[in-house]
């Protein structure tokens, strides 16, 4: 990254832990991907009985009173407790000892999040308490808990932080974006490690109605979850709602091999651009989304032909999947039918600001294994859509030595983060 720089540092991913619908923690989750699980199903946490939309991929078999105490727990929103377990998961996989740490490493060593909604759900219940008199206590927390700086100032407090306390907000791409804003601090030696991924919770009733609202949510599959989140089939019908926690340790290359630590990968280039077009719609033409990646591999001196495998942001919608496919061929013309890509939200949903971590968890678990997961319920080929998506079967013996991980978010922004074996 930044090659127009003088003496950039190399950076690379050395931990990584996570909170999904299909598992918590990253052998888990990378088990429940391989096998083609999913995370949808009907929804636990509140009444859908009078609701269109029934379904959406919740974090259910997961301990939150073990993140926080009881008194904690009630003050914050649920995108804490979820970044709390992948941040200590993540910590604990580089190996690192931060309770160790001199004050000047504390100092050089930062926390980077991005998050969607972040605590909306948290406010939607204080406004409940406020404006229903439903007999439950308002939190003292609740402006600065519905905050989206909250989250990252909550890993910062947990474990001694004193670098620099970020929270990155574009909408899908926000944690691809927050991983770059992290990586580049590193790189420019502004920061020796840090913390980063994405966190959010957008399953909360007001929320669900506002996304139906835009008539961007599927309501074919209420009896058959499972099968509801279909990126790049033809029966596609919108996106399903989930949630997660997906965080990474980044540091250095050179302080990496000093301590011996695993490398997962390289952190090799980005790009990001916007179509400057539609609150919510992409333009039809692919052509920012293509720029995009194009930033990235130029950012990161890779050729289109040295890509393996593509993570796709494949939301289920009709417009975006077609959009999405459209922008892999301008971005790398022939070679785009040579490529592997397939789409993790299939399996957990679209956890909103934290699905560019999701997609990016999974491509190193697939570089590091060998092993692409399946793009599943991909049962009628569009002849829009008509790349290599890894329809339903896991790709075994799949070398990647380069990949790329593709976002799309509203406001028509675009992220793409290329990744390399060291």
């Amino acid at each position: 990254m930044f090659k127009n720089f003088t003496n950039p540092r190399r950076v690379v991913i050395t931990g990584f832990g996570c909170v999904t619908p299909i598992g918590v923690g990253k052998d888990a989750y990378w088990e429940s991907l391989k096998t083609g699980k999913s995370g949808v199903r009907k929804i636990e946490s509140f009444d859908v009985s009078d609701s269109a939309v029934k379904i959406a991929a919740e974090v259910l078999d997961f301990d939150w009173k073990a993140e926080l105490n009881i008194k904690d727990i009630r003050h914050v929103p649920r995108t804490v407790p979820l970044a709390l377990r992948s941040a200590r998961e993540a910590v604990k996989d580089s190996g690192i000892e931060i309770e160790n740490f001199t004050l000047e490493e504390r100092q050089n060593f930062g926390v980077v999040l991005g998050t969607g909604g972040g605590g909306l759900s948290f406010t939607e219940k204080q406004y409940k308490s406020w404006f229903t008199q439903d007999g439950t206590k308002a939190s003292v927390y609740t402006i600065p808990s519905s905050t989206h700086g909250g989250l990252s100032s909550e890993l910062s407090m947990v474990f001694g932080l004193h670098g620099l306390s970020h929270i990155v907000s574009t909408g899908c791409t926000s944690s691809t974006d927050a991983i770059a804003y992290a990586a580049q601090h590193i790189s420019l030696g502004k920061q020796d490690m840090m913390l980063a991924g994405g966190s959010d919770s957008p399953i909360a009733r007001g929320i669900l109605e506002g996304f139906n609202l835009m008539t961007v949510l599927t309501k074919d599959w209420n009896d058959e979850p499972a099968k509801a989140s279909r990126p790049f089939s033809k029966d596609r019908s919108g996106i399903v709602l989930g949630e997660g926690a997906w965080v990474f340790v980044l540091e250095t290359l050179e302080n990496a091999k000093k301590r011996g630590a695993k490398i997962y990968a390289e952190i090799k280039g980005y790009g990001a651009t916007c179509d400057a077009y539609h609150r919510v719609r992409l333009e039809e033409n692919g052509v920012e989304p293509a720029r995009a990646m194009k930033l990235a591999l130029e950012d990161s001196g890779v050729s289109p032909e040295e890509i393996d495998y593509v993570n796709l942001h494949g939301t289920s919608t009709q417009l975006n999947d077609r959009i999405e496919t459209q922008a892999i061929k301008n971005a790398f013309d022939k070679h785009s039918y040579k490529l592997s890509t397939s789409a993790t939200k299939s399996q957990i949903g679209h956890p909103q600001g934290a699905c560019g971590a999701a997609g990016i968890g999974a491509t190193l678990l697939a570089m590091n294994e060998n092993i692409i997961a399946p793009t599943i319920n991909l049962d009628i080929p569009d002849e829009f859509c008509d790349l290599d998506y890894t329809p339903n079967n896991a790709k075994e013996n799949a070398e990647i030595n380069t990949a790329l991980c593709n976002c799309i978010g509203f406001g028509s922004k675009n992220s793409a983060l290329i990744l390399g074996k060291v």
